[in-house]
């Protein structure tokens, strides 16, 4: 039986086969390892650092600075955990998967396991696609960039992704073919939410309102999930059933003092005929439910607009106030009002939404869509929202036209999210500073909530019902 020995592309050729015209002696390891380091180099920089040090400045100096770099890096994670978390809490995670989970005869063994380390059939040589990079962006997902082994191709490993899962203990694997030879292997270790976020309390105050950073949900790390409104327009795409519903709810729950008091105004526009927002129409200022009314109330805000900006006198911004609150136009499965309705109510909808989104950061005016087809058809004016967030989708495809080219690549497996009620809400909003995506999980609000809600913000009185006999 021939022996087979596993490494990273680098042929093994056992006794009896010829690697090269006139000789069966294979490379030496010598010369293996020196390519190993080339490929590696803090493997040797390191240590040579460290005995460097003690050579020149002795062990005590030495031991002092390596323990100083060690307190800081544990007070930086202590002392602010969001910047650790962004800046280098990812870099430190990808590095220890790395060489604990992708690494060596680990690795190898999986890929054997799993039919992804091929042998020629001729010679007994046996390659093992090579990891050349590793990107833990977030604690529950790793993209594992793997140089295949030739004859391979995309669908030899996504027919096998399922096998590969399992094989490395984990929740999930998608596979994404970057460039000729080199696949992004993204990995799900676990899913993080498994519980439902619960509402957010509805602040006491308008002075516990923080339009600049509204708790929605909670992300991954545990933290709240926040969202900034003065000066942003948010998509929102997810299937049905995804939870879009959380991400208009949880919004106007931590708004609720701030539109009684008249500081937020919100416009809705729900072609739907109110299925999903007529509980609560008395905390809205403007209240569409059909295609004419959208027009009109779009209409209504450009113009406003426009009154602000001649009033502003070159001032760069407005300040949030009664007299100028801060309007937030509403958009219930917008496609309806983009793409599917009459064709010139859908020209006349584009051409006021191009409008507003272009020019209405400084006027206190922000867009807030929901969709479930993130095409071009669909939302042609998709790019001019600033901040896009996708929950469950149904294609892949649909991942990257929310979060811009390559998000999937770098681990929002949207279109992986189940699509039943226990993951309504999950999704993935790309962080703004390290641009890598974060998963979250908007907070659900029930019917009691929203009653609650209306009954301590509503602007508006209730409508008095009648009496059967018509009279008032």
């Amino acid at each position: 039986m021939r022996s087979v020995t596993f490494h990273n592309l680098t042929p093994v050729h056992p006794v009896g086969t010829r690697p090269g015209r006139g000789s069966h002696r294979s490379t030496g390891r010598e010369w293996r390892v020196l390519a190993w380091l080339c490929r590696h180099p803090l493997f040797l920089l390191v240590p040579a650092a460290i005995v460097t040090g003690f050579v020149l400045l002795g062990p005590i100096v030495t031991g002092s600075i390596v323990g100083g770099l060690i307190l800081a890096v544990v007070s930086w994670r202590r002392g602010h955990p969001p910047s650790f978390d962004r800046f280098l809490a990812p870099r430190l995670r990808s590095t220890r998967r790395r060489w604990t989970a992708y690494a060596g005869g680990r690795w190898a063994g999986v890929l054997a396991e799993c039919d992804l380390a091929r042998e020629n059939r001729r010679t007994g040589q046996v390659t093992v696609p090579r990891v050349l990079r590793v990107r833990s962006s977030t604690p529950s997902i790793d993209t594992v960039y793997v140089r295949m082994a030739r004859g391979q191709d995309l669908r030899t490993w996504t027919e096998r992704a399922e096998a590969l899962a399992d094989a490395l203990l984990t929740h999930r694997v998608a596979i994404t073919r970057i460039r000729p030879a080199v696949l992004a292997v993204v990995v799900e270790r676990v899913m993080p939410f498994d519980r439902v976020i619960p509402a957010p309390e509805i602040p006491a105050d308008t002075a516990d309102v923080d339009l600049h950073a509204l708790d929605v949900g909670e992300n991954e790390y545990g933290d709240p999930f926040t969202i900034r409104l003065p000066g942003k327009h948010f998509l929102t795409a997810g299937a049905s059933g995804s939870g879009k519903g959380s991400l208009i709810w949880s919004p106007l729950c931590a708004l609720g003092p701030a539109i009684r008091d008249g500081l937020v105004r919100v416009h809705m526009i729900d072609l739907k005929g109110g299925v999903e927002t007529r509980r609560g129409a008395r905390l809205f200022h403007r209240y569409a439910t059909t295609a004419r009314e959208a027009i009109d109330l779009l209409t209504d805000a450009r113009d406003e607009m426009k009154a602000r900006q001649a009033a502003m006198d070159g001032d760069r911004a407005l300040t949030v106030s009664r007299e100028t609150p801060l309007n937030v136009i509403m958009i219930d499965e917008m496609a309806m009002l983009t793409a599917y309705g009459e064709r010139g109510d859908v020209r006349e909808a584009l051409r006021l939404l191009a409008e507003i989104l272009t020019q209405a950061r400084a006027t206190l005016t922000t867009v807030m869509g929901y969709v479930q087809e993130p095409t071009k058809d669909v939302v042609d004016v998709r790019e001019l929202f600033t901040t896009r967030i996708c929950l469950g989708v149904t294609s892949a495809a649909h991942v990257d036209m929310v979060l811009g080219d390559g998000a999937r690549e770098r681990g929002a497996l949207a279109d992986q999210i189940p699509g039943d009620p226990a993951h309504a809400g999950i999704g993935f909003v790309i962080d703004t500073g390290s641009r890598l995506p974060v998963r979250f999980r908007a907070a659900y609000v029930d019917d009691h909530e929203i009653d609650e809600l209306v009954e301590r913000c509503a602007i508006h009185p209730p409508v008095r019902a009648l009496p059967e006999n018509g009279a008032a």
